[in-house]
Order: structure tokens, then C-alpha cells, then sequence
């Protein structure tokens, strides 16, 4: 099936469609680790740049600032799309980590489908699970546990581009967000992302970002990430959101097709925990 690149020409506030029915924009604004009072300045200038998807955590300690910038931007809470994140012990629309053992996840998913059902969140779904977490969650959901992974979220980037899990959320209904997509800054002197900057008259940052809308697994059909960028620097916030008027074509793609399973943090995989 080939990649419908108009389909990813859009703008950032283009959205994919849960499978509970809501709009996700395509591009959304991390504050991964950044100080409350700053996560509110940056939030209220992506929001003034035109993002309608902000993506926080409880452990980020910078919701508040979140929610402030939100008000501060002049726009209804129902203008934004919000996802966050929060432990095992602790749970709110997305599950951040398998940690905890098979209680703690299944325990956590239960109150997950219990906030969907009071109207506390829109859609649910999980973070940093391998296959074989969302297998045991999948066979939870169906001997009666309730709710639908919905969404996903992963470190995803040429250099680890994660294909089974992906395979396996899409072809169940899932949007696949991708967290730290522009690899922390650590492959920005890639050769052949230079390349593909000079080509294209772009940024390494931009390409990523491209590379991120457009990645198409081609069995499944289903193009591209929800890439979570964070820059707390009005120019870069500007310069992530400038990616609708170009695409990688099909050989740019396949040149970041690196084959690498390479975490920014080689400490920091949740996915392959067995407990």
C-alpha cells in the first residue's frame, strides 16, 4: 500500500481519531522534566503557535503549569487534547510504566476503565508496555477486565523504531505517540540526517519530526506517529510545528531505515521488563 503523503500534509492541528471516537492532533508538545513554572511558559507559547496536544505526567510535577498556560492562552480546556501519565499505583489516562508486577498493571487498568466510564478521561491506553505486557492486558480486557488500549507511547525514532510493538497496537485500533523523537538532540549530526536536511532545506529537528508523521508500517496501512517534540524556546517550538508544507519521499524513508534498537537512555527500557 503506498504512503498517501498528502494525508500527512495537514497542519499541526490535524488529528487521528481514537477509537472512543476523540480527536488527537498529530503533533503534540512534551514537558518532559521541565520545572512547572517553566512547563507553563512553554505550553502557553506552543498553544500560541498553534499545538492543541500537550503531553505531561504526574511525575513531571508540571501539570498545574499545564493547565495555567492553557487558561493563560485564552482556550477552553476542551480546545486541548491532554495526555498524561501517571505510575501503576497511581493511574490517569495512560499507565507510564509496566512497573509494579501484573497486580499493580491490571489494578491500575481497572481504575483507568473506571475514570473512562465517570467521564474522567476520554481515551485510556498505556506506555513503555512490551508485547508481552499488553498481551496479559489484552487477555485481561477480554476475560471481562473492560476498556480498549487505545493509545500507545514509546520512545520512537529512526534509530529505534520498535516495528513490533507497533505492529501489534495498530493492527488492534491504537494511535502510536512517539516520546522523545528527536532522540534528546543525540543523532542530530547523523550524516544522513544532514543529508536530508541540505535535500530538503530543513532542519535535522524538522526531518525527525517528518520521519515521525510519516512512518507507515505497510501491511497495516496505518501512517504515522504522534511525535511528542519538547524545546522550551519560542523559535523551536515555532520551527517543530513548520513541518506541513514538505515529505520525505520513499527513498529519504528507507534511509532512515536504520535497523538500530538503540534507547537515548540504555538504563531506560521498560519494555522488556519480565516481571
Amino acid at each position: 500500500m503506498p504512503i498517501d503523503l498528502q494525508e500527512t500534509l495537514v497542519s499541526p492541528r490535524a488529528t487521528k481519531k481514537t477509537l472512543a471516537g476523540f480527536e488527537m492532533p498529530v503533533l503534540g508538545y512534551g514537558v518532559y522534566e521541565v520545572p512547572d513554572a517553566v512547563a507553563e511558559d512553554g505550553v502557553e507559547k506552543a498553544l500560541k503557535a498553534g499545538y492543541r496536544h500537550i503531553d505531561s505526567a504526574r511525575c513531571y510535577e508540571n501539570e498545574t503549569g499545564c493547565a495555567a498556560a492553557i487558561r493563560k492562552a485564552g482556550l477552553k480546556r476542551s480546545d486541548v487534547f491532554l495526555t498524561t501519565k501517571l505510575n501503576p499505583d497511581d493511574p490517569g489516562i495512560l499507565v507510564h510504566t509496566p512497573w509494579g508486577g501484573k497486580e499493580g498493571r491490571l489494578g491500575a487498568w481497572r481504575a483507568l476503565v473506571e475514570a473512562q466510564k465517570a467521564g474522567q478521561a476520554r481515551s485510556i491506553g498505556v506506555s513503555n508496555f512490551g508485547v508481552h505486557h499488553l498481551e496479559e492486558l489484552e487477555e485481561y480486557i477480554s476475560h471481562g477486565g473492560g476498556g480498549r488500549i487505545e493509545v500507545g507511547q514509546y520512545e520512537l525514532h529512526p534509530w529505534l523504531a520498535r516495528a513490533e510493538l507497533v505492529d501489534w497496537l495498530r493492527e488492534r485500533g491504537a494511535i502510536v505517540q512517539a516520546y522523545s523523537p528527536l532522540t534528546r538532540g543525540t543523532r542530530l549530526g547523523d550524516p544522513i540526517l544532514q543529508a536530508l536536511g541540505k535535500k530538503h532545506h530543513r532542519s535535522p529537528v524538522q526531518i525527525l519530526i517528518r520521519w515521525s508523521l510519516q512512518m507507515v508500517r505497510q501491511a497495516i496501512g496505518v501512517a504515522g506517529f504522534v511525535p511528542l517534540p519538547k524545546t522550551t524556546t519560542a523559535e523551536r517550538i515555532a520551527e517543530n510545528a513548520d513541518v506541513f508544507d514538505f515529505a520525505l519521499d520513499e527513498d529519504d524513508m528507507k534511509l532512515l531505515h536504520t535497523g538500530e534498537y538503540s534507547p537515548t537512555d540504555s538504563l531506560w527500557d521498560p519494555t522488556v521488563e519480565r516481571d
